[in-house]
Order: C-alpha cells, then structure tokens, then sequence
C-alpha cells in the first residue's frame, strides 16, 4: 500500500462549485457483498483521500494496518491522501468540477450538497445492518435525505463535543464540577476572569469549534436554523436568548481573540494554561497527556451544558464518507466500508476514543474501556462520554442534514450572526433578522 501526503489543494470553493453547478463479520474483507471482479491475476487500485487525523496512531493503524492488510487480501493497492481539515471542502470541489479524483472522500460534517454527485449509500447500510444493527439516529439523520430516499454519504463515526474545563479554577469559584449549564458557565466564568484573569473560551469565529460550540448553545435555549419540517425558524424568542446570554458571556468572561480564532486556537489556549473553559472533543486532554501531564491532571470533562430549554450540543466531527458517481473502483469502495465498520473496535482503539462508532454493536465494551483508561487522570476521565447520545445530536437538529443546512453550515451564518452582537455591532433583533434573510435565501435556492 502507498500512502500519499499533499500539502496543495484547488481554490476552487466548495460554494462556488455549488453555485455554478446549479465485516460484514469481524476481520478485513471477510464480506462478498460487493464483488470485485476480476480474475485472480487483475489488481485494482482503491483511493481515498481524508483528513489527517489529530492521532498520529490512528493514520499509522488505517494506512499501516488496516488498509495494507484489506488490499493484499482483495489484491488491490489502496492509496491513502491526507490534507488538512482546512483542505477538504475545496478539494471535493475540484475533483466534482473535474469529473475525477478518488474513490472514497471523507468529510468531517454532512456533505448533502454534493447528492447528485454521489451514488446512494444505502445498500451499504443494508448490507451492514445484518450484521451490526441499525446505525445511531446521529448518523442516519446525517446522511439521509427524506424527500428523495437517498443517503448522500455513509457515517462510520462521529466525534463527541464535551466541555473541558479547569477543574483547578473552577473548583475556587463554588464549581468543584465545573458549570452544568449555561448558566453555570457565565457566573463561574465570570468569577475566575475577575479573580484569576483566565478567560472563557467559547470561538466566535468562522471555524469548526465554533460553528458547533454555539448551535449548541442556540439550541439549549430553544432556538434552531430550521424546524423538523426544514421550515426556517432562526428568528425566534429562543434565538434572541441565546444572542442575548453570548453577549453577556462575552463582556463579562471572554476576550476578543475568540472573534479571530482558527480551529486549534481553543486547543492551545487550553494546553497553555491561559483558558479556563473550551467546548472541544477530547484532542485537547489528549494531548495535554502526551505533552504536559501537569495540566493534564487540570483539564477535566463535563456533558453537553444545560440551558432553559435543554442540554443539547453538536457532534463535534461527522465523519462521512462519498463514493463518487465517478469513482473508478465503486464496488472496492463499497466494500472497503462494510469491511472497515467490521474492524472498528480496532479503529476506536487506534483514535484514542476520538472516533465514536455510529454501528455500537461494533464496540461492546466500550462504556467499560472509557471508564478505565490508564492514559486518563483520574482513569475515569471519559466515562462522561457514556452518556454522549443523550445529547448529541446533528447540525440539522430538529431535522436532517440537509443540502441547505450544510451550505449555511459552511457560509458559517450562525457564527456571524453571534459575533456581530458579541461586538455590539448589531442587537439581538437586528441579527436575528439578517441571519433569517440569509438563511431563507439559502433555503429557497436549494427548494
């Protein structure tokens, strides 16, 4: 197996394409689901382009392990690209424009633009079903589209988003927990800001974190983009809290480098000691395990915050995979999947506890390997990710993930919209209604 890293991409937007555009068992290849064809001596090439995992061990097993052992035993070479989380949207784009690239793209959030450009993936979820059960809700509604009976993508994991905190700063404010809602957050926040100068650290920029930390924060307080009808609801009384409580958060416990914030910036600011709280999967403890032990042991975990209507967040990264409609190896790919999930209790290993399986039955033991990680201080750090369904949900809440969610997802409208009002640049009102005027627009081209 060959295994390829690009540092380059097309400029080529992800919006503009749009616009212009208009296993089975356990074990590598134990399925035949999908044949390969081809007499013994005929080698086929599989290719698959994701991002660069934050765990080097995971794209040391995937590449090195998994990936080497399914193409000797399918006799195909697969060759693995990784880019930049950064990277991916506008590569997708250019191999749409040009009608050719890889196989197998992996995108971190629900690609449902790109339905016309992909075959449907269901026959993959059958196939896997029989096995493995059905997948989560997280990832059906991540990857189905109910108007047209058509799964534009296939989910393998999803990444859940908890709070990380500093249980050294927050114990000294009356929280030895850490906050349980939003309210908690902003009076505790507040406090340690006053006593001890470290901000909070919820982004308000056009990045990732972000966008995921404040639908959560949006949703908790009974707001959404859309309704479970896909009608657009962003201007409503809850949307108008929740701008409300964020301006507060922000006068009150953050700084202005959360406004210019890249998708690492909450990670280093946590690691460095200066953050006293990120909503953020669990790259920033694992990290600070590796690198600094000693605020490792500070940072603790905490579920989703609860807010006047709910506790609710994001999924923190969706992993989902496409096979183009002009992939030159479909049946490869296809099968490639099915043979994957079917080794994903290694794949959840290898991640660190980073990619969460969106078929559970492949990881049975998985409450009992987050409850006692010997890389963990205390060694029950992650057990609070047991609960993870309880309160994760997609960016589509209350609906699906459609095509016009996933532009507004990535135009990062709602961000935009929290950010103008953080910096006094236009009332809860005046935002709510631009964004309304965005969103509607979006909503009525993909009609």
């Amino acid at each position: 197996m060959s295994k390829k890293k690009r540092s380059k991409s097309s400029t080529i937007s992800r919006r503009d394409f749009v616009k212009a555009a208009g296993v089975a068992a356990a074990g590598v290849g134990t399925s035949v689901a999908f044949p390969l064809g081809g007499g013994a001596q005929e080698r086929k090439t599989l290719k698959i382009l994701q991002w660069s995992h934050f765990v080097p061990g995971y794209d040391k097993w995937f590449d090195g392990e998994f990936c080497t052992a399914w193409g000797e035993k399918n006799n195909t070479e697969v060759i693995v690209d990784h880019i930049s989380l950064g990277e991916i949207n506008a590569r997708a784009a250019a191999e749409v424009a040009a009608q050719q690239g890889h196989d197998l793209l992996m995108f971190l959030s629900p690609p449902a633009a790109y339905e016309d450009q992909v075959i449907d993936h269901g026959e993959i979820y059958q196939e896997l079903e029989g096995t493995w059960g059905k997948p989560i809700d997280l990832g059906y509604k991540s990857t189905y589209n109910p108007k047209t009976g058509k799964y534009f993508a296939f989910s393998d994991s999803y990444v859940p988003d908890p709070a990380n905190y500093r249980q050294d700063l927050w114990s000294q404010v009356g929280f030895p927990n850490g906050p349980d809602s939003w309210e908690d957050l902003h009076k505790g926040a507040k406090a340690i800001k006053e006593q001890f100068g470290n901000p909070c650290g919820v982004g308000l920029s056009q990045e990732l974190d972000s966008n995921m930390a404040l639908r959560g924060l949006l949703w908790a307080h009974g707001g959404a983009v859309q309704d479970e009808e896909g009608a657009v609801v962003i201007n409503s009384p809850g949307t108008l809290e929740a701008l409300k409580y964020m301006r507060k958060l922000y006068e009150d416990a953050q700084t202005a480098e959360v406004l210019t914030w890249d998708p690492s910036s909450n990670n280093r600011g946590m690691l460095a000691g200066k953050l006293s709280f990120a909503c953020n999967a669990i790259s920033i403890t694992r990290t600070a395990e590796k690198q600094n032990p000693e605020m490792s042991e500070k940072i603790q975990l905490a579920p989703a915050l609860m807010g006047p209507v709910r506790r609710i967040a994001a999924e923190h990264v969706m992993d989902c995979y496409v096979i183009w409609n002009f992939a030159d190896n479909k049946a490869g790919a296809k099968q490639f999947l099915v043979d994957y999930i079917g080794d994903f209790a290694n794949a959840f290993k290898a991640s660190e506890f980073y990619n969460f399986p969106c078929f559970p039955q492949t990881v049975p033991n998985m409450d009992e390997l987050i409850a006692n990680d010997p890389a963990a201080k205390p060694p029950d750090k992650y057990k609070v990710l047991g609960t993870v369904l309880d309160w994760a949900t997609n960016i589509g809440y209350p609906g699906f993930a459609s095509a016009a969610i996933d532009e507004v997802f990535n135009t990062f409208v709602v961000p935009t919209m929290f950010a103008t009002v953080a910096r006094g640049q236009a009332t809860p009102e005046e935002a709510a209604a631009t964004a309304e005027k965005e969103v509607k627009r979006i909503f009525d081209k993909w009609k």
